[in-house]
C-alpha cells in the first residue's frame, strides 16, 4: 500500500493551538478564578482560552499561511491541558462547549481551512463516568472491565494505585482496550467527531496500545467515516511499525526536530536542556553537515514515500521547550530552521506564538498565553520569515511534493533539491559563524536573485555566516 496517505496533508500548513492559552473571547462566559491572561502559567491554572477565541483570530492565521488548526484536547476535562478526559463527546465548557465547536468548523469550512483532533485514547480520568462507576460501586460496578482493577477498594488519589494507570499516576487509569466495549466506544468516539466536521485525529501517545490490531480496526472505522481523513500518532522515536499503510497516515515528526536543533542549534544550545539531555528521546549535540544530512537521508527513506509527505513537523510543541529556547535565544537558529521546515516533506508545523518568537522552558514554561496585548515584544522579523515561507511552499509544489536530493554537505553548509516535472529548487543553508567561499567545482550557486533570503543573500560564491537561499535553478 504506497498511496495510503490524503492528499490534502501534502499541501498543508499545520497551527498547534494549546486551547486554553491561545485566544479568549470575551462572548464565552468563563467561571470564576480564572488568572489574568498574561500569569505565568503553572501546571494547573486556568488563562481562559476558548475556541470562540480562535474564530476571533481566523483572519490573523490565514494571514499567516496556516490552513489547518491542530488543536491539543478539547473535551471535558478537569485539567488546563485536557489530556484529563471526563466527557468524550462534550467539547469542555470553558471552550465553549460543543456549539463552539460547530462554529468552529462552520467558519473554517468557509475559509477552507481544516481541524485536526487530539485523541487521547490509552488512558481515561478519575472523572470519566464509567471509572467514576467502578469508584462508587467496587467490584459490582459493570464497568468494571473497562479498565484493569487488581484489588478494592480503590484509592484514586495517593499511594500505589490498585489499577493500571498512564506512568502510574493515579488520575489516568487506563483503559483496557483487550474488552470490546471499550474498543466499540472509542471507535464511536472516532467516527462522530469525523462525521462532525474534524478533518483528523493526531493520537496522544498511541503506543501505549501496543496492539496492532486496535489500530487497524480504528483505521477502519475513521476511513469509512472520511477517506479524506488523516490519522498521525505521537511517536518520538522511529515508526516503521505504524506507517506500513494499515495504521496510521504519519506521525509527529521528532526526527525532524532533532536534526534541526543538533544543526542549526547545536553551538547554542541552552545549558539546561544539555544537563537534561533529552528532548523527546533525542539528545541534544552539535552536529556538522554531514551529521544533517545522514538524518535527512533517513527521514527521507525509512518510511514509504506517501508516509513520508504525510509526516507533521514541528520545531516545538506543548512537550517541550520552545525552539528559541533550546537555542538559548538564538534567533539565527530559529529562522534557519523555519526555512528548512517549510521546504522539507511533510505538513510544517507551527506552535503557536513560535512565529512571534515566544520563548519557554519545560512545561508549564512552554505553555505562555499567546501575547495579544503586548505586540512589541514580538519578533516581527519572525513573523514576516514564516509568512515568506508559508508563501513559497504554497506557490511551489515542488516543495511539497517534489522528491529530495542532498546535492551538498560538508562542514556548516548543507543544499538540497526539490524537483518536481521541469521544477527545480535548490535550498541552501550555512549554519555556521564564520563566511564561507564554496568551490564552484563543489556547488555553483545560481545567479538569479533567490526566491528566500535569511541573513545576507549570497554574493558570487560566498556564503555569509548564519544564512539560507531558495532558488529556482
Amino acid at each position: 500500500m504506497t498511496n495510503f496517505t490524503p492528499d490534502w496533508i501534502k499541501h498543508a500548513v499545520i497551527y498547534q493551538i494549546f486551547p486554553d492559552r491561545f485566544a479568549k473571547s470575551a462572548g464565552c462566559p468563563k467561571p470564576g478564578n480564572i488568572v489574568p491572561w498574561e500569569s505565568a502559567p503553572t501546571y494547573n491554572n486556568f488563562m481562559g482560552g476558548d475556541l470562540y477565541g480562535v474564530i476571533e483570530k481566523l483572519d490573523y492565521l490565514q494571514d499567516l499561511g496556516i490552513n489547518t488548526l491542530y488543536f491539543n484536547p478539547i473535551f471535558q476535562s478537569a485539567s488546563n491541558h485536557k489530556y484529563h478526559t471526563h466527557d468524550y463527546y462534550q467539547v469542555d465548557p470553558m471552550l465553549g462547549g460543543n456549539a463552539a465547536f460547530d462554529a468552529l468548523i462552520e467558519a473554517t469550512n468557509a475559509r477552507d481551512m481544516k481541524v485536526i483532533l487530539d485523541g487521547v485514547f490509552n488512558h481515561a480520568s478519575r472523572g470519566f463516568f464509567q471509572f467514576n462507576h467502578i469508584l462508587e460501586c467496587g467490584a459490582e460496578s459493570p464497568y468494571i472491565d473497562w479498565f484493569n482493577v487488581h484489588e478494592h477498594p480503590l484509592n484514586a488519589y495517593s499511594g500505589t494505585p490498585q489499577y493500571d494507570c498512564w506512568w502510574n499516576i493515579p488520575a489516568l487509569p487506563k483503559f483496557n482496550t483487550n474488552n470490546p466495549e471499550v474498543r466499540a466506544f472509542i471507535f464511536d468516539v472516532a467516527k462522530h467527531w469525523i462525521e462532525r466536521g474534524a478533518a483528523g485525529w493526531r493520537l496522544d501517545v498511541p503506543y501505549e496500545i501496543d496492539d496492532d490490531s486496535f489500530w487497524q480496526d480504528f483505521r477502519r472505522v475513521v476511513k469509512a467515516a472520511n477517506p479524506e481523513a488523516w490519522i498521525t500518532g505521537e511517536i518520538v522515536g522511529t515508526a516503521d511499525r505504524w506507517l506500513q499503510g494499515d495504521q496510521f497516515d504519519g506521525v509527529t515528526n521528532y526526527l525532524l526536530t532533532a536534526a534541526c536543533m543538533n544543526f542549526f542549534a547545536g553551538d547554542t544550545l541552552h545549558p539546561a536542556i544539555l544537563e537534561r539531555n533529552d528532548i523527546m528521546s533525542h539528545q541534544p549535540a552539535s552536529e556538522d553537515a554531514t551529521q544533517f544530512a545522514a538524518r535527512v537521508q533517513d527521514m527521507l527513506t525509512r518510511y514509504p514515500w506517501a508516509a513520508v509527505q504525510a509526516q507533521l513537523n514541528p520545531l516545538d510543541s506543548h512537550d517541550m521547550p520552545r525552539f528559541l529556547t533550546i537555542a538559548n535565544g538564538d534567533q539565527s537558529a530559529l529562522q534557519l530552521a523555519t526555512v528548512f521546515q517549510f521546504c522539507f516533506p511533510g505538513a510544517p508545523t507551527v506552535y503557536y506564538g513560535s512565529e512571534i518568537g515566544l520563548a519557554g522552558g519545560y512545561d508549564p514554561e512552554c505553555r505562555k498565553t499567546f501575547p495579544w496585548q503586548a505586540p512589541h515584544t514580538w519578533d516581527y522579523a519572525q513573523h514576516q520569515l514564516t509568512k515568506d515561507c508559508t508563501r513559497l511552499r504554497n506557490a511551489h509544489p515542488a516543495l511539497r511534493t517534489g522528491t529530495v536530493e542532498t546535492v551538498f554537505a560538508q562542514g556548516s553548509v548543507f543544499a538540497m533539491q526539490r524537483t518536481l516535472a521541469d521544477t527545480k529548487l535548490l535550498i541552501l543553508f550555512n549554519a555556521g559563524r564564520t563566511p564561507i567561499t564554496l568551490d564552484t567545482t563543489e556547488l555553483d550557486l545560481p545567479t538569479s536573485a533567490p526566491l528566500l533570503t535569511v541573513g545576507q543573500a549570497p554574493i558570487g560564491q560566498r556564503l555569509a555566516s548564519r544564512s539560507a537561499a531558495v532558488w529556482s535553478v
